[in-house]
This record gives C-alpha cells, structure tokens and sequence, in this order.
C-alpha cells in the first residue's frame, strides 16, 4: 500500500527529541569521523521527516549497510572483491537518494556478503539496512521483513547437460539433484518431489556456484533454480556454455524484491519510490540492457536474456505485490 506524499504528525516525538539529541552528542565529538556540520544537516533533514528508525541509524553510524551476494550473476556477484549487478546498481541508486534526503553527500557505503540461508536474518537483525539481490518476495516472508517494489519476474526451472536426455522434471525420477540452501526454490524441490514420488536426492548446497559445480561435476543431473539465475551460470562458462541448457516447466513464477526491516514505511517509500521511478523512466530497461543483454564482467560473457512479456507489465505497473 502506497503512502501519501504528506504525513500526519507522529505521536512519539519524545523519542526523536532523545534521538537527536544524542546525534548531536556524535557531531560534538566528531563521532564515526564525520563533520559535525555534516551530521547537523543529516539531524536537520532527519528532523523534517516522519520517524524512520532505519534512517536514523543510518545518520548515527554516518554509513549504509548493503547486504551482497557472492555468485547471484547478474545480479549481485563479486568481481575483484567488490560487489556489482543488475540489483547492486538498484541499491546504489537508493544510496543516492538518501544522500539527498538526509544531505549526506559523503555518506559512507559498507558491503556485507550474505548467503540465501542467513540473508533474512541479517535484515531482521538490523546486520544490513537493505538487501537487494536475488532473494524472492513470497508471502512466507512478509511476516519476517519488508519488501520493496518488485525489479525483477522470473519462473523456476532448471538446468541440465545437453547430453543426459533430461528434459522435465519427470525425468529426475529417483536421480540426485542440486539447489540452493535457504531458497523458495528448494522448499518446491522437496515438496515435488513428495507430490510426485521422484524419490529425489536433494543437494543443498550454500550458494549457487556450489549448486552448479554439483552438477558440472556430475554429482547433480539437474540444477534447479531461478532461471535468469541459470543462465547467469551457464553464460559463466564460456565456450563451454553450448553444453548446457535451461528446460523443464516453471514450477512457479516469482519476483525479486529488495529487503528491509518491517515497521518501516518512511525507508520502505523512498526505497519503492527509487524503483518505480526507474522503471517508468526507462531506467530500469536501460539498466536491463546493460546486465542481461551485453558483455558484463568480469569476462565479457553476455547471458543474452531478453526481457520477458511479464517484466514489461511490471515496469510499467511498479508494485510491490507477491506473484505466488
């Protein structure tokens, strides 16, 4: 649910007054290295603002705190021990954003790599402000945390070697198959798997380049996943990339989304604001473009995945609602 442009008064102003006084303890200080005329203008533009408890430890740390992923190409990897990607670039976009709002031009950026088993649970641990990676909006997780627009629709298939004959799901009959730890798609593995008595053998590995070594290396026929995650990893393997393929029916479509914390609508509207903007302005396509239609690092590969029918209606119609 959007909120309005203007907000009623909040009621727990004795607890801002306490909050900022305590910035300006900071800024005397010279707390976190930041200036304190730096920090009066963040309080100052905090003070214009409906409470926001993630803006205001943002303010008190003079940093973000990005939560990356290791191996989700394109859109959040490591490349030379920095994070890139189709959603990081999302996420710095919300960091430019913040700057302005809190005028905080030099406000310090820091990157923690999380995995798909713990990524919610440094969210909910206040370990990271915001996670834009790969991580799916199901309706499982609202309980848990928040989530901003939608910048991505995919469905769940999977991958296998050209030359095993595996073609659907039906296939994998009683075979071992590789997923990622903590992922929606493993908790679909496992109940198709009941459902329709493959009898499969599940690897859950930590991340999706174990997943994929598992079955490079023949010890997993098939590696089920998001697709465009899919052809990100096939795309990595370069002249070898012809010996694999993505098939087998979508066992769901879902949506990518960037987590927060809940409780949170001031940081949860700048954050969907950022996204729908980009998605209406043609940002958002261009930024597609760039990761899923052309060279990308850190060797050149292009994953050649054209936008689907479904994201086109997603950047025109910006949301923040589940698909499942």
């Amino acid at each position: 649910m959007k909120l309005p442009h203007c907000f009623a008064p909040h009621p727990i102003w004795a607890q801002r007054r306490a909050a900022l006084a305590f910035l300006l303890v900071l800024a005397s200080a010279g707390a976190h290295g930041a200036t304190a005329a730096g920090l009066t203008a963040a309080q100052a533009a905090v003070d214009q603002m409906p409470p926001s408890a993630t803006l205001r430890k943002i303010v008190e740390n003079g940093a973000i705190v990005l939560g990356t992923r290791e191996s989700s190409v394109p859109f959040s990897y490591t490349v030379k021990q920095q994070p890139v990607g189709y959603s990081y670039d999302i996420a710095l976009k919300v960091v430019d954003e913040i700057k302005k709002r809190l005028n905080m031009p030099n406000l310090a950026v820091k990157n923690v790599q999380v995995t798909s088993a713990n990524r919610i649970s440094y969210v909910v641990n206040n370990q990271v402000d915001l996670e834009c990676g790969s991580t799916a909006h199901v309706a499982e997780r609202d309980p848990l945390v928040a989530f901003s627009n939608s910048f991505f629709q995919y469905g769940i298939r999977m991958a296998v070697k050209k030359k095993s004959g595996i073609r659907d799901y039906a296939d994998l009959a009683n075979k071992t198959v590789a997923t990622t730890a903590g992922t929606s798609d493993e908790r679909m593995l496992r109940q198709m798997s009941i459902d329709q008595k493959l009898n499969l053998r599940i690897i859950s590995a930590r991340d999706h380049a174990e997943a994929f070594a598992a079955l490079k290396s023949d010890r997993a026929v098939a590696f089920v996943m998001d697709d465009p995650l899919l052809y990100g990893k096939i795309a990595q393997e370069g002249a070898a990339r012809s010996d694999y393929m993505v098939t087998g029916a979508s066992l769901a479509n879902e949506a990518y989304g960037c987590m927060m914390r809940k409780g949170d609508p001031v940081f949860k509207r700048i954050v969907d604001d950022v996204i729908a903007n980009m998605q209406r302005s043609g940002e958002a396509t261009k930024l597609y473009d760039t990761w899923f239609m052309r060279p990308i690092p850190p060797d050149g590969m292009n994953l050649q995945f054209p936008m689907s029918p479904e994201m086109k209606a997603l950047f025109a119609n910006p949301n923040d609602r589940t698909v499942d």
